[in-house]
């Protein structure tokens, strides 16, 4: 636990334009510990927030699971934990600028799975990172670990997949809001002497893990989505009845 004290004079030298890094190297504090006081600099009440469902006696699925799924999906794509301490981690989902919805959506869904603990809105270059402090994001996600999501393994829970499997559209939901588009593709055709151009949309997922792209595979596939793969990085959603069905559940950023 650190003063109040302590915390504005590593502030303070952050503000004078030094990086992370070197403020972390001279003062011994982590750089986790500094950004987070970034966010904010008063210590956490302890003891604060109701249960975790994953914690009690009989472990249960979140209470609002349908919110759950959407929220795994952007946590997937955009999100990350971190330690400050004595076990009390935050959430951290940056959410870009453009889309100011997406933003209201994702707190919403943060907020939902944790009402009692608060939630922040981080202006950063180009976005906002979403965040919330709680002793049970990891019980929450247990997909949590060192290093990048795209080079260690990333597997649901058992819970966690009985939950997509319960609402896969708000699963598909938050991996396109993270990590996806709708975008329309066009075409020029000679039709009886003159250039027609032919517009016609299309959804892109895109991500480095390969587990993490399976994860959104098999979900379109148990709701009757046709995908293509052109390469390991891109899922590419086209044909008509397709493109329908996404534009009904997900339906573009806003």
């Amino acid at each position: 636990m650190y003063d109040m004290g302590t915390r504005e004079r590593v502030l303070a030298l952050v503000n004078q334009g030094r990086s992370l890094n070197s403020v972390s190297e001279a003062t011994g504090i982590s750089r986790a510990a500094i950004r987070s006081w970034q966010v904010r600099i008063k210590p956490l009440e302890g003891n604060r927030g109701r249960p975790c469902p994953r914690c009690r006696a009989i472990p249960e699925e979140p209470d609002d699971p349908a919110v759950y799924a959407y929220l795994l999906g952007l946590y997937l794509g955009d999100g990350c934990i971190s330690s400050v301490r004595r076990g009390v981690h935050f959430l951290r989902i940056a959410c870009a600028d453009a889309w100011p919805g997406l933003i209201d959506a994702c707190a919403a869904a943060v907020q939902s799975l944790r009402p009692d603990n608060k939630v922040f809105r981080v202006q950063r270059q180009g976005c906002q990172y979403v965040t919330c402090y709680s002793k049970h994001w990891p019980c929450l996600f247990p997909q949590h670990g060192p290093g990048k999501k795209h080079e260690r393994p990333i597997t649901l829970e058992p819970w966690q997949q009985d939950v997509v499997d319960a609402h896969p559209w708000e699963f598909i939901r938050g991996l396109i809001h993270s990590d996806g588009c709708r975008i329309t593709n066009w075409t020029a055709r000679l039709v009886a002497g003159e250039t027609k151009r032919y517009e016609y949309p299309r959804y892109f997922f895109t991500n480095k893990s390969s587990d993490i792209m399976r994860l959104f595979t098999n979900t379109l596939d148990a709701v009757g989505v046709d995908w293509k793969q052109p390469n390991s990085r891109n899922i590419s959603i086209a044909r008509k009845a397709s493109v329908a069905l996404m534009d009904a559940h997900v339906g573009p950023k806003y």
